[in-house]
């Protein structure tokens, strides 16, 4: 496992050696997991597992506390780790002072002070941005997060056929988030990918509303939207359905609309084609019916490593679709008078077209 790891470092050197950089500062936790193996999570939002530090040379460095010695061993050799005591920025200085001068950082995910701590300890290094170098190769899955992805995806639609079972009258949405989350994990998930979003009637018109007091009855709809992480890698999937036998007119035309918006869009969808021409072509069926405005939210995102990740399918998205991509394709329409509906696949792009997960 460890040689995937290292020949993603081994692309993301080439990209650097575009860019002219001497080594990069990895601080991102989910590009740190993709080039290392090391944490995909961070403990807090304001609390770092560690750094990966790749030169251009061949040289990398896991950088981390006492708490991460093992985990971090096990993916570098134990030279090529280095612990800290108390703060990093005067470890991380010498270890890029011996790699270069021109270091690349990810400045949209490190604080100001932390970039004016770093640039104290280390005032002759050039500091740029590197924002978007790994974004880049993680555009792309390959056949390690395809079969991971595939596992996921697998996970989620048994959970979304047996959960069909599970839905009756007298159920708070609260009860149905914990059924679907104790699902996920005694079948073979992680965790939850995100907080799953279950919605009642006008809730459903929030397209993330989060799961209150509202109990199912006799006669209601009901939007989910879930996903789970398996071997690291998330699922996401949004079904609406109706609870009782007759479905009023207006949820019936609404559902049958978004799913149809939905195979418009994946009807499209291929190499080439752009990310942008995607989401006019759901838009396009909504504005027939004069219903676009109900349309609050882009048509689709990425799905790997985080539930949403590049690319993005909406109408300023720039780019077009290439084999490897995995997006979501999850076209809704929203009322508040009485709720929403949305339908959510999720897609692999592959050369002749696209393969749903």
């Amino acid at each position: 496992m460890n040689s995937i790891f290292a020949k993603r470092r081994d692309r993301l050197r080439e990209r650097m050696a575009t860019k002219g950089f001497d080594a990069v500062l990895i601080s991102y936790a989910a590009n740190r997991y993709y080039l290392s193996g090391f944490e995909l999570h961070d403990v807090q939002c304001n609390e770092s597992s560690g750094h990966l530090v790749i030169g251009a040379d061949g040289r990398d460095y896991l950088i981390t506390d006492p708490r991460y010695h093992e985990a971090a061993s096990s993916c570098l050799p134990q030279e090529n780790v280095i612990i800290y005591h108390g703060g990093c920025h005067a470890v991380l200085a010498d270890v890029l002072r011996k790699l270069g001068v021109r270091i690349g950082l990810e400045m949209d995910v490190l604080s100001r002070n932390f970039v004016r701590m770093l640039s104290k300890k280390a005032p002759l290094l050039a500091f740029e941005s590197c924002d978007g170098l790994t974004e880049d190769l993680r555009l792309f899955k390959d056949a390690t997060e395809i079969e991971a992805l595939g596992k996921s995806f697998a996970l989620n639609h048994n959970m979304l056929h047996w959960l069909e079972n599970e839905l009756s009258p007298g159920l708070p949405e609260k009860a149905i988030s914990w059924k679907i989350e104790r699902y996920f994990r005694e079948n073979g998930a992680s965790e939850l990918a995100f907080p799953s979003i279950v919605a009642i009637d006008q809730n459903a018109a929030l397209p993330h509303a989060q799961p209150g007091d509202r109990i199912i009855s006799e006669s209601c709809l009901i939007l989910v939207d879930v996903g789970c992480r398996v071997e690291n890698y998330c699922s996401d999937q949004t079904r609406t359905y109706w609870i009782g036998k007759n479905p009023e007119a207006s949820f019936s035309k609404t559902l049958a609309l978004v799913r149809e918006a939905q195979e418009a869009a994946i009807d499209i969808m291929r190499p080439g084609v752009a990310f942008a021409d995607v989401y006019a072509k759901a838009y396009q069926v909504f504005e027939r019916e004069g219903v676009a405005s109900a349309f609050t939210h882009g048509l689709g995102h990425g799905v790997g490593l985080e539930t949403h990740e590049r690319p993005s399918l909406s109408p300023r998205s720039q780019g077009t679709l290439k084999p490897g991509m995995v997006v979501t394709v999850e076209p809704g329409l929203y009322f508040p008078t009485w709720g929403g509906c949305r339908w959510e696949n999720t897609v692999l792009v592959e050369e002749d077209g696209v393969r749903i997960l």
